[in-house]
């Protein structure tokens, strides 16, 4: 083993569970200047910062003993924002503490409180909870502090911005003022920094966050839909994908909505919000871990500390709602060294928002079209041959099957049955368009037109000349094309226009037998009128001056209209 300085127990535990070498943060948290010192940690998702913090305590709770002492009042106390992440923290720390005897109680919304008192009162070692209903058993003095020795605050972030500032407050300080605190958090932000502060002394302060690096093991592609076809094209994500994907929306009605959607489609869907009840939910993650699903549909409530193994795949369906969101959405996959691919569906008018997103979020996305069906269909038939029922050996019993079934129908029959119910088994792709490539947003630089001629028009402002009738009209009447016209200089009175060199002398003999009724064009200069000297009356040709419509000259900026002046307080005179 690499881990340094383990307890046996522990140490036991983590190799029964495949544990060669300690992540980042766990063998920060491990090292020797941070032995029985509060902690502040920042970390990435999937660092394994609950096993860190697991063993980080390690030393608080056994000491040099490999059993837990008679469990009574809880020695360890781990605070997460949401029911999931708690209940995740419980079944992580209860195989990490398992050969140690430690006893494990959760206390979460949605479960029964009566059961959690019952539990409480017969005794544990480390309680794992949400802050709402820790905060209710410590009022009904039905979790007791008094004996604890450190606390954690998992996600310290996801609490605050949850708004669990008061809650946190109520339950540090009905704790032992000498435990340790260990506050684990994806980003140490201002808020973090200041209820470090206050609830922890001499913090060891550890980031193992590269924060001019994305995430090495995510790879992101922005999907780019057609408007009204964003269902077409997550549908088509999903098949391309072929394995088990989270898909992200902005509300519950929208996942309600989603998750039918998809289950109509032919989806083993299962949905996730907070609307659901904790035994609903428990049991939609159950579902995507055991394989019974392939795609959960949920809100942000998953988007912080779910652990889903062989998670392949994350769909942002509505984009979320900044950096940091899509980062803690993102980093459901990509987890413990497995490498994973986050999707945004992209429709036209979400372009802009989806650029500043990745932008922010300092990640490059790949941008792409949807998977077609026949690339879908081709896909398919790439993983039937590749199918391991087709290689593995036969048993007795289905020899005799298949025997019966040639002589009956012939090979190519079986064949078309196997193809057909393969297909059957599987959702059909969606049949959508394609969208075009936008149009860069940065202009082409224009070619240089080299030698030049001027012209003069005696149509200008007080005509209401414009570029936009003007160019054409240019064209018409010179037999040229827009691309020998250069620049476009328009006055008051007139408008002066470059021509090519090359075009000049077809231009003049066009316009010689044109029919213009008033307009005169002749050779000029490009110089414009300059502007006159103060108090000086400028020229009637000179270029109008920007005044914003509408305003006077000399309007008071903060005068309401129709307010009354205040009149000053008379001073009464001396006597």
């Amino acid at each position: 083993m690499l881990f340094p300085r383990l307890n046996a127990a522990l140490e036991r535990a983590l190799e029964a569970r495949g544990y060669a070498e300690p992540t980042e943060v766990q063998a920060a948290v491990l090292a020797t200047e941070a032995d029985g010192r509060d902690l502040l940690v920042s970390a990435r998702t999937g660092s394994g910062k609950t096993v860190a913090y697991g063993l980080a305590f390690a030393p608080d709770l056994l000491g040099a003993a490999e059993r837990m002492p008679r469990a009574a009042a809880p020695l360890a106390l781990v605070i997460a924002p949401t029911r999931e992440l708690a209940m995740q923290v419980q079944g992580e720390l209860e195989w990490l503490y398992a050969q140690a005897g430690a006893q494990v109680v959760s206390c979460v919304g949605g479960m029964d409180a009566r059961r959690e008192a019952r539990l409480l009162a017969a005794g544990c070692h480390i309680v794992v909870g949400t802050p709402g209903r820790l905060k209710d058993h410590i009022q009904r003095s039905q979790l007791d502090l008094s004996s604890l020795r450190v606390a954690v605050l998992d996600e310290a972030d996801e609490m605050l911005d949850l708004g669990f500032r008061e809650d946190l407050g109520f339950i540090l300080e009905a704790a032992p003022a000498e435990k340790r605190t260990l506050l684990f958090s994806a980003t140490i932000a201002r808020e973090i920094a200041a209820l470090a502060r206050q609830y922890q002394r001499n913090a060891l302060r550890i980031d193992t966050v590269d924060k001019s690096r994305p995430h090495e093991d995510i790879e992101y592609r922005a999907i780019r839909a057609g408007q009204g076809e964003e269902f077409g094209a997550l549908v088509n994500v999903l098949r391309a994908a072929d394995s088990r994907a989270l898909v992200f929306c902005a509300t519950r009605d929208g996942v309600r909505a989603l998750h039918q959607r998809l289950s109509n489609h032919g989806f083993a869907a299962v949905a996730l919000s907070g609307e659901l009840s904790q035994a609903e939910r428990t049991s939609a993650l159950a579902a995507l871990r055991d394989g019974r699903a392939s795609v959960c549909v949920a809100t942000d409530v998953a988007a912080r500390g779910l652990d889903l193994p062989e998670l392949d795949l994350v769909v942002h369906f509505d984009l979320p709602n900044g950096p940091e969101a899509l980062l803690h959405r993102s980093g459901r996959t990509g987890r413990a060294g497995r490498k994973g691919v986050c999707a945004l569906i992209v429709l036209p008018r979400a372009r802009r928002r989806a650029e500043q997103l990745l932008m922010a979020a300092k990640v490059v996305a790949r941008w792409m079209p949807p998977p077609d069906a026949a690339a879908i269909r081709a896909a398919d038939q790439a993983r039937l041959a590749g199918d391991p029922a087709l290689t593995e050996p036969a048993s007795p019993e289905e020899a005799a099957q298949v025997a019966t079934l040639l002589a009956a129908h012939g090979a190519e029959a079986a064949a078309l049955a196997l193809l057909r119910l393969h297909r059957a088994r599987q959702p059909a792709p969606a049949e959508i368009s394609t969208p075009p490539e936008p149009e860069s947003r940065s202009p082409t630089p224009r070619q240089a037109l080299g030698p030049t001629q001027w012209f003069q028009l005696n149509i200008g402002r007080h005509k209401n000349a414009d570029p936009k009738w003007l160019l054409p009209l240019l064209c018409r009447l010179g037999g040229v094309s827009r691309k020998d016209i250069g620049a476009i200089r328009i006055f008051e009175r007139d408008t002066r226009f470059e021509l090519v060199a090359g075009a000049v002398d077809g231009f003049l003999a066009s316009v010689a037998v044109a029919e213009m009724e008033d307009m005169r064009i002749t050779p000029t200069t490009p110089d414009r009128p300059a502007f006159a000297p103060p108090g000086r009356p400028e020229p009637a040709d000179a270029p109008r001056r920007f005044k914003p419509h509408g305003m006077k000259p000399y309007a008071k900026p903060y005068a309401k209209p129709g307010a009354k002046r205040a009149r000053r307080p008379v001073r009464a005179a001396a006597g």
